[in-house]
Order: structure tokens, then C-alpha cells, then sequence
């Protein structure tokens, strides 16, 4: 055993679901896993993403040997661009079909020439500094999904990654149970384990179980059918190439991201489409309905995604149409479920059929439950157990489970994104937390939307602004009687008589204020004097913005 300790910390993940991130400490050595990206809640107002906040590792820079990503969908890879930013020429190891949708990122971001991209095949070995990495499958959602044995002087941890025991996965590669048990023998010191569906009790369904409901809507379609997924799902491309196949369909692809991830899994040999088959949008829906079938993006109900745009008629090609069957083949991510609700119903409005979880079985997690999460404790049999990729009940529920499989509560480590653990000597401590929070992806700017800026945007959608202009003459003095400008708190046309009282009320306010009053004076007896009135006239409080010229 080393003398020296091992230290691990959650970047992302922990404590949410998406923007998945941690990290391994030892000596002058860090280690990086995934880069995840988060959907912003339902609070974040405007904001497009949220991404881990690592700033406490810039100052470490120097140390960050590599980065190893386990997957290729967007919690674990969505922030890779802003990583690579940050951490220039800093290696990354991928399995082929993640690393292909690693470049269709950074080729977009024009970084792909700042990158060393190593390609990994599953269960190869790597060595990063002090840590040598023995890989394996784990079956998820996405083909060349990977969970990681590392072997450090500190001793042996083992990451999950994302999985389910999947024994009928579609592309026909189950998780490596061998490798597992064999890593358990050796004795593991640590096992983090993917805790997303830690509540869900008995196992994950496989993904063939979806199988039949897709044929049953393709067999009764009338109409043009329209699958939504995630842009990454390659599998379930797959399947529904396979029942386009079936029933004689032409495929199109709405999205840009799902169009350039689609052509990169063909050219790699992860997709296969029979020739003929897939065709233009633009052509597509030139073609009579029932020959036709399209998957989109916008499962979490994103603004700007194509499912959104095609609710509200502002897709530029398809306009939902009664007739059409829509597939939403997903399920929401905690805190969307108001966004994805909303573009059903608009949907139905339109006059389109919805199949959805729980409605129809279009969906499966790809994600273990309680009876999987359980068989991999047994087979680990790690001294420490520290659940990761969940929201904090999530986490929870994971280690009671941890703690019904025998291992000791003590041995248990339930923390939040920034809470270090300290490997030593065959003991671990949690160590106190690391400052850092939510950094917001607005447009262009990254982490220059602060919370307080969010609850600015808050307070502006509750309850308006108003804005007065106050012009004063040579001597200080009002030159004429104050300009009141709102939005969002009262209805300009209708309420005449309350914008003459807040003018009013602003002159009689700075009537007494002697001449040469500084403009913090001035806007401050504006904002105190408008805001008796508007709270005793309206019982609101929006937000008072004095210009003093």
C-alpha cells in the first residue's frame, strides 16, 4: 500500500442527474473522467446549459495527465469543448464510436486540432501517470459504453459508468460479468456506482422489449411517424431503421446534431441502413405520409430542439398534422417533465397521436435498478462504496442499498459535487468542500451568469420593471415631470391614471431634495417612494430602475 493517498472529487453528477465529471488525485497526477453537460431547470431562466464547474482544477493544470471519457451520450460528453479550452493538449482516451461523437463536437467547436484523441478499443489497458486503467463493457443505452478498473498505488477502485445488465442488448454485447468478478478477487478498495435508478425496485427491461410496440404503431400507422430520441441513442436509430425495414418506410433525420452523429455511426459501422432507405427531410416530406418515417431530437421538450418547434408551428419544414403518429422515445430528465408535458399536449392539439411512457412501452431506461445495482456490489465486493450519477435521493437510496448488501454504514461515502474523498492506508475520509456551484451556459458566454443575475430574471418574470426617467435642469432641479416606462407589471392602456400617480409621486418625492443631491440621492428616494406606492396600490414588487440625466 502507498504511502502517499489517493484522493477522488465529484466535479458533476452528484447530487443531480447530467453534467457528469470527477476526478483522481495521486502525487503530481490527476486523472479526469467525462465531461458531462446538465439541462437546465425549470428556475434557470434563459440559460441553454450548465456545465461542472472545475475552476478549482485550472490552478492544477499542469498536473491533468488525461482525460477518459466512459460513453457518448451528452451528460458525460456535452462539455468536452469547454474542457479542452481549458485544458489544452491534454489527452483523451475514447472508445471508437464515443470518440467519433467527441469529434463531431469539436469539429464544430473548430478544436479538434487542440486535442491528442486516443481511440481504446473495450477492455484494452491504458496507462495514465500513476494510473493504469483496465477497461471493460458495461451495457447501456449506446454501443462501446465502458466501466473502469483503475489500478493505483493507493490501491484498486472500480467505476461502473452507466450500465444495466441488459443480457439481450441491441447490439448484441452484454455487460462483461467475467471481468467484474474478476476485479472483485483482487480485492477492490472502492466501487462508484451509477445510482440513477437506485428507487426503482426488481430489474431494468431490456431494450428488445421495445421492440413490439414500435411494430405495433408501424403496422397501424396510417401516417407519417415521427420518433423523437436523444441525439446520441444510436441504438434506438437502430431499431427504428429496423422496423422502418420492416414495414417499408423511408427514414429522414430532423436535427442537426442527430444528422452528423448518424452519418458518423454508419461511416464506423455502428448503424447499419439498408441502401435506399434514408433520404432527404427536404424530400421527405414531399413523399405520401405512409411511406414515410422521421427520428427527431427534443425529447426534454428544449425550445430550440426539433420536437419544440414542430408543437408550436415553427419548424421550418414539418408541420404537425392530424394523421401524424409522434414517438416520444425517452424519458423526461428529473425537473423536465413540465417542458416534455407541454409538447404532448400541443402536440394533441395539433391533432397528432402521442405515444409515450407509461402510455406505451416506447421506452426503457438505460440505467440499472435496485436487483442489478445489488448483483454489482456482490460481484465488486469493495471495502468502500460511494454511489455517483444521481440526484441526492437517488444517492441515498443507493447506499441503503450498499448497506442491506453488508457493507458497513461507516464505509459509505454519500456526498455532493465538490466533496473530496481521501484514500490512505486502507482508510478513507471525506474532506471538507470544495467552493463552486452551477456555471451557466447564456448564449456565448460561459459562467458570466452569476445566480444572482438568474434571480434578477426571476424577479423580472414575476413581477416587471418599471423604469422612470428623471431630467433635470442647470440648477438640479426636475426639467419637466418624470417619463414612466413598464413591462411586465400593468397594462399601459388601461391603467392611464396609476402612470400619471407614479410621475406624481416621484416629482413630490424629489421636490425637497436640495440642489447638487448626488444620483445615488435621487434613485434612492425614487425606488423608496414608488415602491410604498406600487405595493399599497397593487400588493407587487417589480423591479424600480431610476435613470437620473
Amino acid at each position: 500500500m502507498s504511502s502517499k493517498p489517493l484522493t477522488w472529487v465529484p466535479i458533476g453528477g452528484c447530487g443531480e442527474v447530467g453534467k457528469n465529471m470527477m476526478m483522481f488525485e495521486y502525487d503530481d497526477a490527476i486523472l479526469i473522467i467525462d465531461a458531462g453537460v446538465m439541462f437546465p431547470e425549470s428556475d434557470m431562466l434563459g440559460v441553454d446549459a450548465v456545465i461542472p464547474d472545475y475552476n478549482f482544477l485550472k490552478d492544477k493544470r499542469h498536473k491533468v495527465r488525461g482525460i477518459v471519457i466512459t460513453h457518448g451520450h451528452e451528460d458525460h460528453t456535452g462539455a468536452i469543448h469547454y474542457v479542452v479550452r481549458d485544458f489544452p493538449n491534454v489527452p483523451i482516451y475514447a472508445t471508437p464510436l464515443t470518440r467519433g461523437l467527441l469529434e463531431v463536437k469539436l469539429r464544430e467547436a473548430k478544436l479538434l486540432d487542440r486535442v491528442q484523441l486516443h481511440t481504446i478499443k473495450v477492455g484494452d489497458e491504458v496507462t495514465i501517470g500513476p494510473f493504469h486503467i483496465e477497461t471493460f463493457r458495461m451495457c447501456h443505452s449506446i454501443p462501446d459504453n465502458i466501466g473502469m478498473g483503475i489500478k493505483t498505488p493507493a490501491g484498486l477502485v472500480v467505476l461502473s459508468g452507466d450500465f444495466k445488465f441488459d443480457h439481450t442488448p441491441v447490439d448484441g454485447k452484454p455487460s462483461d460479468f467475467a471481468k467484474l468478478a474478476e476485479l472483485g478477487g483482487r480485492g477492490v478498495l472502492a466501487l462508484f456506482a451509477d445510482s440513477t435508478n437506485a428507487e426503482r425496485a426488481g430489474s431494468t427491461p431490456s431494450e428488445r422489449e421495445i421492440e413490439p410496440t414500435f411494430e405495433h404503431i408501424f403496422r397501424d400507422a396510417e401516417g407519417r411517424i415521427i420518433v423523437a430520441t436523444f441525439a446520441s441513442l444510436i441504438s434506438r436509430v437502430q431499431q427504428v431503421v429496423n422496423v422502418c425495414d420492416l414495414y417499408g418506410r423511408k427514414l429522414a433525420i430532423a436535427g442537426t446534431s442527430m444528422g452528423e452523429n448518424v452519418k458518423m455511426a454508419q461511416k464506423m459501422g455502428y448503424l447499419t441502413i439498408p441502401p435506399g432507405m434514408l433520404v432527404r427531410l427536404e424530400d421527405a416530406i414531399k413523399m405520401p405520409p405512409h411511406e414515410v418515417a422521421i427520428v427527431a431530437t427534443g425529447t426534454q421538450g428544449e425550445p430550440s430542439a426539433v420536437l419544440a418547434r414542430m408543437a408550436v408551428g415553427k419548424h421550418p419544414l414539418i408541420n404537425v398534422v392530424p394523421g401524424d403518429t409522434i414517438v416520444m422515445s425517452a424519458h423526461p430528465i428529473p425537473g423536465n417533465e413540465e417542458y416534455v408535458h407541454r409538447v404532448i399536449n400541443r402536440l394533441f392539439q395539433k391533432g397528432a397521436e402521442v405515444f409515450y411512457d407509461p402510455v406505451a412501452k416506447v421506452h426503457v431506461s438505460g440505467h440499472a435498478s435496485q436487483e442489478e445495482q445489488k448483483l454489482l456490489i456482490s460481484l465488486i465486493r469493495p471495502k468502500f462504496f460511494i454511489p455517483v450519477h444521481g440526484e441526492l435521493r437517488m444517492l441515498r437510496a443507493h447506499a441503503r442499498l450498499a448497506r442491506e448488501m453488508g457493507i458497513p454504514a461507516e464505509n459509505i461515502f454519500v456526498v455532493e459535487n465538490g466533496t473530496p474523498i481521501r484514500f490512505h492506508e486502507g482508510k478513507a475520509e471525506q474532506l471538507p468542500r470544495l467552493p463552486g456551484g452551477y456555471v451557466f451556459v447564456d448564449g456565448s458566454g460561459v459562467g458570466d451568469v452569476e445566480r444572482s443575475v438568474i434571480r434578477e430574471r426571476e424577479a423580472l418574470a414575476r413581477d416587471g420593471f418599471v423604469v422612470v426617467v428623471i431630467h433635470r435642469d442647470a440648477q438640479g432641479k426636475l426639467a419637466k415631470p418624470p417619463e414612466i416606462i413598464t413591462r411586465g407589471f400593468i397594462y399601459f392602456k388601461e391603467s392611464d391614471a396609476f402612470m400619471r400617480a407614479m410621475a406624481q409621486t416621484v416629482s413630490e418625492a424629489l421636490r425637497d431634495l436640495k440642489p447638487g443631491a448626488s444620483e445615488d440621492a435621487i434613485k434612492n428616494r425614487t425606488i423608496d417612494a414608488l415602491n410604498r406606492l406600487i405595493y399599497s396600490e397593487t400588493r407587487r414588487k417589480p423591479m424600480i430602475i431610476p435613470i437620473v440625466s
